[in-house]
């Protein structure tokens, strides 16, 4: 069995044409299928976006019934389906099975005119689930017959690249046990482990990857021993093990940021003493720091080279899932260099306002 990468997520919505309208107005993302109860998806409206290597399907239930109304009224608006794009589906479905995976739906085939397309699903992290898609033909022939393509007006963003990764967080003591499912079941590797504590709270971390690079998590999970902090905060919210962020690679950071913003979305912000001595942690920088400043884009590094990253705010009502935009340059890792320089960046702008405050208090005397 071979995964070739990450063939589209499917996102389970409240609402799918409100959630496509901030995805394509605000991310840049175009409409480019849909599908519903006239196109055999009974109970479910579903809307197809893509921008470059990246399908989104966001799909609403039309009764309470439905799997992705029940999905919503248990976690809130989240990523439920995590397809992978295999050479043969039916093959994959058996050997995972064989292995131990949960076995969720047969393969079946969808046939059009110019492409055929045969998904099987099993069950993957908390309530997500793992589609195996296998395509033969024409590859922009999404799934014959279920979503139809659609001419949605407007230009085609090229801001994002390809999806580099999903952060997901699991309840304690459940890492090791899911690391070591997709080693044993999905033949994925533990290329990265990290314990990270920084006022007062930590969590443990680990990285498992696909043998072919393409398909990575970032695993996180509380340290109950420390003070709760972020993690804790998901689980409860999203009341269970789910994708906390989906980082997309972006080949110029600065440019994405600066079109996003400028349409509505909203990044979390840096302290401005975080870009004090940047270069001297990091080394030497190919975009200006005052523009880094400006957009509070981070900056990591590890033995490869760099990676630039910044985080959305959630766009949910329970906070939870966010996005991450990430440039490479060279980096392997994920950028926790930046957890406890964020953090002593706040700590120094603290303690500036706290002397500022004492000053002014003292001639105000």
């Amino acid at each position: 069995m071979t995964i070739n990468g990450i063939d589209h997520l499917e996102l389970y919505v409240g609402d799918a044409r409100q959630a496509a309208f901030y995805f394509d107005n605000a991310v840049g993302f175009r409409l480019c299928g849909q599908g519903g109860p006239e196109t055999g998806l009974d109970g479910q409206r579903s809307l197809l976006l893509a921008q470059a290597g990246i399908r989104l399907l966001l799909t609403t239930g039309l009764s309470a019934e439905h799997p992705a109304a029940t999905y919503v009224h248990r976690h809130g608006d989240g990523i439920a389906v995590v397809a992978l794009a295999v050479d043969d589906a039916a093959g994959a479905y058996a050997e995972l099975v064989d292995r131990g995976a949960t076995a969720l739906s047969p393969p079946r085939t969808l046939t059009g005119a110019d492409a055929e397309v045969v998904v099987a699903e099993v069950g993957g992290f908390g309530d997500v689930v793992h589609r195996l898609v296998e395509r033969r033909g024409d590859p922009g022939v999404f799934l014959p017959g279920a979503i139809e393509p659609v001419t949605a007006p407007g230009g085609t963003d090229t801001l994002l690249a390809e999806v580099d990764h999903l952060a997901i967080c699991v309840p304690p003591g459940q890492l090791d046990e899911t690391v070591a499912h997709y080693e044993k079941v999905f033949g994925f590797a533990d290329i990265f482990t990290e314990h990270i504590e920084v006022a007062g709270q930590a969590m443990n971390s680990k990285v498992v990857q696909s043998p072919s690079g393409t398909v990575t998590f970032v695993l996180l999970e509380p340290d109950t021993g420390a003070r709760p902090g972020q993690i804790e905060d998901f689980l409860r919210w999203h009341a269970g093990a789910g994708v906390q962020h989906l980082g997309l690679r972006t080949d110029d950071i600065v440019t994405a940021v600066g079109a996003l913003a400028g349409r509505g979305v909203r990044f979390a912000s840096t302290p401005g003493a975080y870009y004090d001595g940047l270069e001297q942690r990091v080394g030497r920088l190919d975009a200006p720091v005052d523009r880094l400043r400006e957009l509070s884009i981070l900056v990591d590094s590890d033995h490869d080279g760099q990676l630039l990253q910044i985080f959305t705010e959630s766009m949910h009502v329970r906070r939870t899932l966010f996005l991450e935009l990430i440039e490479r340059r060279g980096a392997r890792t994920f950028g926790s260099g930046n957890i406890k320089a964020l953090y002593e960046a706040k700590e120094r702008e603290l303690a500036a306002a706290g002397a500022s405050s004492a000053a002014a208090g003292g001639v105000s005397a």
